[in-house]
C-alpha cells in the first residue's frame, strides 16, 4: 500500500527558501566576494558624501563631471514641466515623443551614421543588438575581457561563441578562418572597462573586411572620451563609416541614462522591429533625454574638457606607475591598480576608505581569478593635488599590504 502523501514538508528536512539563499550567501562570504551598496549623498561629483564625512571620489564613470552640471538639471526640470515624468509605455505602444527623436537625430550626427535608436541602459542595448541580429548556425566573435552585457548577448544570441585572446589580432585571424558559420559578427569594447586599455580597432575592421564579417564596438567608455568633441574611439581612429554597429552610453561622459545604436538607416530600421530588449519595455523617460541633448551641447561647445581629462588621466598614470604600481596597459582615464588576491585587495580598498578615498575592489566574476585590483577613475573636475594625494595614499597602501616594497 503506497503511504498516503504529506500535505506539507516539513522545512528543516528539506531545507527552506531562506536555507537556500544563506547558504549561497555563506559561499560568497567565503569567497571573499561580499557585495554591498554604499550609500552617497549629493550629486556624482570630485567629492561626495559617505557615511558622515567627505570622500575624494575615484569610482565613477563620470568622466567629464557633467552628471552635476547645473545646465542640465535646468534642460531636465524644463522638460519635466512641458513633457512629464514618463514616457507611458514602448514606443511603439504610445508613440515616440519630440524628445527621442530630437535626441536619435542628434546622437546619429554625433557619431556620424544614418540614424540611431534609444535604449534604456548599455546592457539592454548590447543583448538587444546581439541577440536579434544572430541565430543557431551563425558566429559570434568575441574578446575575452568584453563587457558581461555582450557576453549575455552571444549566450542569448543562440549563435556560436569565439572568444579570441584579449585584443590577439592572431587568435581572432585564426578563428575567422576556420568558421563556416553564414554571418559572423566580431564584437569588442572600444575600451575596456575593467583594464582601461583600448582595442585594436583598426585590425579589427581589416580582419572584418577580408573574412566577411559584421562589426560591432561598444563606445560606452569611449564616447566623450575619444575623437572629436568626444565622439569616440572609432572617430579618433578615423573608422566612421567602417563599423556596422556602433553602441554607447548616456550615463558616464553624458552625464544622464540610457544607451543607444548607431548605423544605417537600414540597421536602426531592423532593430526597432527585431529588438525584444527595445520593444518590450517603456521608453527613456522624455526628461533624460532633454538633460542628454544639453550634455552633448556642452561637449561640443567646451572641448577643454576633453583635454583637461586627458592631462589629468596621463599625470596620475604616471605616478602609480612610478611608486612601482601595475596599472594594466591603461592608456584611458581608467586607472586600474592590479593586487591579485581577493583578501589583499579588499583590505587595500578599506585602508583607502578610511583614508577618505571613495575607491572599490574589483573581484570575480567581474575580472578573471588571481587578477584582483582597485579600479579607480578620473574625472575632468578633479584637481592635480586630489590625483596626486590619491596616487600616494595608493602607493602606501599597497606597500602597506606587500604588493610593492
Amino acid at each position: 500500500m503506497t503511504p498516503p502523501r504529506p500535505t506539507q514538508i516539513p522545512a528543516e528536512k528539506t531545507g527552506s527558501f531562506e536555507d537556500y539563499l544563506e547558504t549561497e550567501l555563506d559561499r560568497v562570504r567565503a569567497e571573499n566576494r561580499w557585495r554591498f551598496f554604499r550609500p552617497v549623498t549629493g550629486s556624482q561629483g570630485p567629492t561626495v558624501q559617505a557615511a558622515g564625512r567627505e570622500l575624494l571620489m575615484l569610482a565613477s564613470n563620470n568622466y567629464l563631471g557633467l552628471a552635476g552640471d547645473p545646465r542640465i538639471s535646468e534642460a531636465i526640470g524644463e522638460a519635466l514641466r512641458t513633457d512629464g515624468t514618463g514616457s507611458g509605455a514602448s514606443r511603439h505602444i504610445s508613440g515616440s515623443m519630440d524628445r527621442h527623436q530630437e535626441l536619435e537625430e542628434r546622437l546619429a550626427a554625433f557619431k556620424g551614421t544614418e540614424a540611431a535608436v534609444l535604449y534604456n541602459t548599455g546592457y539592454m542595448a548590447n543583448v538587444g543588438i546581439i541577440s536579434s541580429l544572430l541565430g543557431p548556425g551563425d558566429a559570434v566573435f568575441s574578446d575575452e575581457l568584453n563587457h558581461a552585457s555582450i557576453i549575455d548577448g552571444c549566450r542569448l544570441s543562440g549563435a556560436e561563441k569565439e572568444i579570441y585572446r584579449h585584443s590577439d589580432m592572431n587568435d581572432l585571424e585564426r578563428r575567422l578562418k576556420k568558421t563556416a558559420a553564414r554571418h559572423k559578427l566580431i564584437v569588442t569594447d572600444a575600451v575596456f572597462s575593467m583594464d582601461g586599455d583600448v582595442a585594436k580597432l583598426r585590425e579589427i575592421a581589416d580582419l572584418s573586411r577580408r573574412y566577411g564579417a559584421w562589426t560591432m564596438v561598444d563606445e560606452a567608455h569611449a564616447t566623450g572620451v575619444f575623437g572629436r568633441s568626444g565622439r569616440g574611439l572609432v572617430d579618433h581612429l578615423g573608422l566612421t563609416g567602417k563599423i556596422d554597429i556602433v553602441m554607447g552610453t548616456l550615463g558616464k561622459s553624458l552625464g544622464g541614462f540610457g544607451a543607444f545604436a548607431a548605423g544605417s538607416r537600414r540597421l536602426i530600421d531592423f532593430l526597432i522591429n527585431k529588438s525584444r530588449m527595445l520593444i518590450f519595455t517603456t521608453a527613456l523617460p522624455p526628461a533624460v533625454c532633454a538633460g542628454v541633448i544639453r550634455a552633448l551641447d556642452i561637449l561640443e561647445s567646451e572641448p577643454d574638457r576633453i583635454a583637461r581629462l586627458h592631462r589629468l588621466s596621463a599625470r596620475y598614470r604616471d605616478r602609480l606607475v612610478s611608486a612601482g604600481l601595475d596599472i594594466c596597459g591603461s592608456v584611458t582615464p581608467i586607472v586600474p591598480v592590479r593586487i591579485g588576491p581577493e583578501d589583499r585587495t579588499l583590505a587595500i580598498a578599506q585602508d583607502l576608505w578610511n583614508e577618505g578615498f571613495f575607491s572599490i575592489a574589483i573581484r570575480p566574476p567581474t575580472v578573471p581569478p588571481g587578477t584582483c585590483r582597485i579600479r579607480t577613475t578620473v574625472m575632468a573636475t578633479h584637481t592635480e593635488a586630489d590625483l596626486d594625494r590619491a596616487a600616494a595614499a595608493i602607493a602606501t597602501a599597497c606597500q602597506r599590504h606587500g604588493v610593492i616594497h
